[in-house]
């Protein structure tokens, strides 16, 4: 059987799927369903339905698999059944597997047929939050609870790294609320306002709402970027110069002061955190990924981490981009795009002539592609340039975004 982790957003909406709280689906959607409702806010049968639940798996799964879905710690969490393939997305119904092991305030996390059961008969009025409620909002939450004499249900909505502190509002407003119930439920947020809103319905329902009121959207205030976390990716072929210029960018930081530097380069990296990996297309997609994954966890505590892989797919620099950015850090990605001609110039270690020569297979340039980025925050040609100058170039770009003063 197939085994799959699904990112952090479609793990959110497993958990919903399986809980009942997605009801009345059952699954992820099929693509008459998700057009329906991308067209028409309906299932395909006419069921009103917000927003489209689907999930990517990769292409080599077919119709009929049945695909272990398993959480970032490996375990096994739901079965699904593929049912029908429309591009990376899959369609199909989810069975629970073990019971979800959850991380703060586990205790919190009720499936809506329990908390069903507990509430007293008579209006409920559930408030969704993704912050928290200021005296203002709770004096008009009690009003409402008075007025309709209703039970009231806070959801503190968790996902991301503020979860737990929005369960904490949520706790701290039920003082002020008595009788009420907090329920924790990992809906992940939506950037479309109106189809978020509309979601939050929909699960409060599920959980026995009456009535819904919306908490206010916390006003985020991001940190100086100089106090934030941050990534600097730099990825080109060999002998591009990306090395150096990292290099180059680290020491140039570690003398400036003012930041904690962790250096993450492709060479080093496989003799330690990637070791016995092999240069499959596979196994170099996993290398990135274990960088990717330490330099997040850098970037989540505040510090800077400069990688220095070649990185030649595009997909897998997005899932790097994509895990730092999910910890609240920023990304830059820096193309070193010295052309192919000076870089088998350079080819200080000789590989190019190797791969030439067929003695090095699946060699990026050569016999393996580099798929250039069209997203970088900076491309860079070192042809010609001192170490220096391209050093002084990122420099540029760290301190006019304020990521150093």
């Amino acid at each position: 059987m197939t085994e799959w982790t699904p990112d952090a957003r479609e793990l959110a909406d497993l958990e919903l799927l399986l809980s009942g709280a997605f009801a009345p689906l059952t699954g992820f959607l099929t693509s008459a369903d998700a057009s329906a409702v991308a067209e028409n806010g309906t299932l395909s049968d006419g069921t009103p339905w917000p927003d489209p639940i689907t999930l990517a798996l990769p292409d080599d799964v077919p119709p009929g698999a049945r695909v272990t879905l398993k959480d970032p710690e490996g375990a096994a969490v739901a079965v699904l059944t593929v049912e029908e393939r429309d591009g990376h997305h899959a369609a199909g119904p989810v069975k629970a597997l073990d019971v979800p092991v959850f991380g703060p305030f586990a205790r919190l996390r009720r499936t809506p047929d329990e908390v069903r059961k507990d509430l007293p008969h008579g209006e409920i009025l559930a408030v969704t939050m993704r912050g928290p409620l200021d005296s203002t909002v709770l004096e008009d939450v009690a009003a409402t609870a008075e007025e309709l004499e209703a039970t009231v249900v806070l959801m503190p909505l968790v996902f991301g790294e503020g979860g737990p502190a929005v369960v904490r509002a949520a706790l701290k407003a039920s003082e002020r609320l008595p009788g009420s119930t907090v329920v924790a439920v990992p809906l992940a947020p939506r950037e479309d306002t109106e189809i978020d809103l509309e979601l939050r319905e929909h699960v409060a329902r599920n959980y026995g709402a009456t009535e819904h009121y919306a908490g206010p959207a916390p006003i985020v205030i991001p940190g100086p970027p100089h106090r934030r976390g941050l990534v600097v990716f730099f990825t080109g072929l060999s002998g591009s110069g990306k090395s150096t210029v990292a290099r180059g960018l680290r020491d140039t930081l570690l003398e400036r002061g003012g930041r904690t530097v962790t250096y993450l380069d492709g060479d080093v990296v496989r003799r330690l955190l990637s070791a016995g990996l092999t240069f499959s297309r596979e196994d170099r997609d996993l290398n990135i990924r274990r960088i990717g994954f330490v330099a997040a966890e850098v970037a989540r505590h505040g510090g800077l981490a400069i990688c220095a892989p070649i990185a030649p797919y595009a997909s897998t620099r997005d899932e790097v981009r994509a895990m730092v950015e999910e910890v609240g850090a920023d990304f830059l990605l820096v193309h070193v795009a010295t052309p192919l001609e000076e870089c088998e110039r350079r080819d200080r270690k000789g590989l190019y002539a190797k791969a030439r020569a067929g003695l090095i297979p699946e060699f990026t340039g050569i016999s393996d592609p580099y798929e250039e980025p069209d997203d970088a925050e900076l491309v860079l040609d070192t042809t010609g340039m001192t170490v220096e100058r391209s050093v002084n170039t990122v420099l540029n770009l760290l301190t006019s975004g304020g990521w150093i003063r």
